[in-house]
């Protein structure tokens, strides 16, 4: 088939394996560790990426992120710190957006000094403060558009042509908004990585990472994943094979119910402020459109004084106080306490994480079920008797 596949096609056909014993409808299983290595081109072992499923499932992830080669890893970290360390070495220099997943930032401010790898925050995520950080020695710029968890929007195309016009590397963790609203390497970007445990897996029950990129980059990641060994089983493999053939169908209802949410929370009179790039007064609303195709299913809060985050999420009886994001269920956390943890008091003040602030990962759920269990949650915490039952 020579016609190009629309993306929910791509979701449900491109990759998969064919059954040609039974004729089954789902890609088979490949368990086995040990395979031929006699008379074959392709010498197969799970360290190597390269058994069946996984090879499968990192050619939709390709598809979708309109990459040449995608791989599949344990999780969205070994994806990220292998890609990172595949392209920086003693002596040279990264620039990092300030606004981004608190993992990575700690991967970078734990680990980076012991391999001598110089490293610098922006202490913005405007093009022009990525510009003014570029030294002899930068290889890499590092970005995430919408970031967690404030919803920050990066422009990729300014990104793109800085890092091209400079000769550096540009890396982008897209998991935020999925391959379903945004593709990033059709803007200039090099390469895309996921936490695939997010938006991709979607179910809350599996833990996987995914990079996609050109093969000559890939070259250089797989030369350094095969040695770190972060790759993933042929059942979890299996399962994200699964759940990505509805991501469209999931992330869609998420971004219509996550429009709705933002646009209820910033009319409420005990939310201080909401952090949602679908909403016209977010500072990058322009630009957000003008490279998202949907503005996703996260968003953050914060709440007035007086009214207790963690209190107001112990409260609520539907929406599930819980780690990660990205699932079928709508949840909620504290990144203080998760997501940015490991960094500072002063670190976290910086970048506008504040104790307050509860981030919304929105799920597929009614919009009146949702409206209600935070309306009795509120009244709650307020002290106040509410007749609201979800």
């Amino acid at each position: 088939m020579t016609k190009k596949l629309g993306i929910q096609t791509i979701c449900t056909h491109v990759g998969e394996i064919k059954d040609e014993q039974f004729k089954g409808a789902v890609s088979p299983i490949y368990m086995a560790t040990s395979y031929q290595f006699d008379d074959v081109d392709v010498k197969r072992y799970p360290r190597y990426f390269n058994t069946p499923n996984q090879e499968s499932v990192a050619k939709k992830i390709a598809a979708l992120e309109h990459a040449e080669v995608g791989m599949i890893f344990g999780s969205g970290m070994a994806a990220i710190s292998t890609t990172l360390l595949a392209f920086l070495k003693t002596g040279d220099h990264i620039i990092v957006q300030n606004t981004l997943y608190g993992g990575t930032s700690n991967f970078i401010r734990e680990e980076f000094p012991k391999y001598g790898i110089e490293f610098t925050f922006t202490n913005g995520y405007e093009v022009a403060d990525f510009e003014k950080e570029i030294k002899e020695n930068t290889k890499v710029i590092y970005i995430e558009t919408p970031s967690n968890p404030l919803l920050t929007i990066t422009d990729l195309k300014g990104i793109a042509k800085l890092a091209k016009d400079n000769n550096i590397l540009s890396i982008i963790d897209n998991t935020f908004a999925s391959p379903v609203n945004q593709n990033p390497i059709d803007f200039g970007i090099d390469i895309v990585l996921h936490s695939a445990t997010k938006y991709l897996g979607g179910h809350s029950d599996i833990l996987a990472g995914a990079v996609a990129c050109s093969e000559v980059h890939m070259k250089a990641i797989w030369n350094v994943a095969k040695n770190l060994g972060g790759s993933l089983s042929d059942f979890t493999v299996w399962m994200l094979e699964r759940s990505i053939k509805t991501l469209v169908l999931r992330v869609k209802a998420q971004n219509r119910n996550a429009k709705k949410m933002a646009k209820y929370l910033s009319a409420h009179a005990d939310i201080k402020q909401v952090f949602y790039p679908g909403l016209k007064n977010h500072p990058q609303y322009a630009l957000a459109k003008s490279q998202m195709k949907g503005f996703g299913g996260m968003l953050s809060f914060e709440l007035q004084e007086g009214i207790g985050a963690l209190a107001f999420q112990k409260a609520l009886q539907l929406i599930k106080p819980s780690m990660s994001l990205a699932g079928v269920e709508s949840t909620m956390l504290s990144p203080a306490l998760t997501s940015h943890a490991l960094l500072s008091q002063e670190e976290r003040d910086s970048i506008g994480v504040t104790d307050g602030l509860i981030r919304f990962s929105v799920g597929i759920e009614n919009k009146e079920d949702l409206i209600a269990d935070i309306e009795q949650a509120i009244a709650k915490v307020k002290g106040k008797i509410t007749k609201v039952t979800v």
